[in-house]
């Protein structure tokens, strides 16, 4: 019996530490309806953006970091989907829920060619919107202002362009 509350143990612990250490897990992905919570932010070069400013577009938010791996990774494809979709109504917005100034993050989202807003999360938008406790974290708003679609994990282009094609 002590050893089987030992291994019991000892594998709750490993779970627990495997699941604090991990950035990125692949929580519940997929479809939803409801209305996309209001908001006014203001960007990295000083704009201010409400979901208004995005009636009749698909609004792609992604909650992301600077030192999140998996986030880096998909921001190349966020790069080339916004500059080849943005005509088509695809619109970024991209919430960063890192610790440094808004100086040195659009020095950092510069240095890497990030072509759509970003701004620095706040606590107020995170309540609204309910990323979750994982990133990258992306949330499908359709062109009526109704969340369709969550992912927590890294996405793709080719998943984006599907999904933009889909809620468009």
């Amino acid at each position: 019996m002590i050893r089987f509350v030992r291994s019991l143990l000892i594998t709750t612990l490993a779970l627990a530490a495997a699941g604090a250490a991990s950035a990125c897990a692949q929580p519940q992905n997929g479809a939803e309806t409801g209305p996309a919570p209001d908001f006014a932010i203001q960007d990295l070069a000083g704009n201010s953006l409400t979901l208004a400013d995005y009636k009749g577009k698909v609004l792609v938010v992604n909650f992301w970091a600077t030192w999140c791996q998996p986030c880096r990774v998909e921001i190349p494809d966020f790069i080339d989907a916004y500059r080849e979709l943005k005509a088509e109504g695809l619109e970024i917005l991209g919430l960063s829920v890192d610790r440094m100034t808004g100086p040195a993050l659009l020095e950092w989202t510069r240095g890497i060619g990030v072509n759509y807003p970003v701004a620095l999360a706040t606590p107020q938008i995170i309540g609204a919107y309910e990323p979750g406790q994982y990133i990258p974290a992306t949330i499908i708003v359709d062109r009526k202002g109704v969340i369709r679609y969550r992912h927590v994990g890294t996405m793709t282009k080719d998943v984006l362009v599907r999904l933009f094609n889909q809620y468009r």
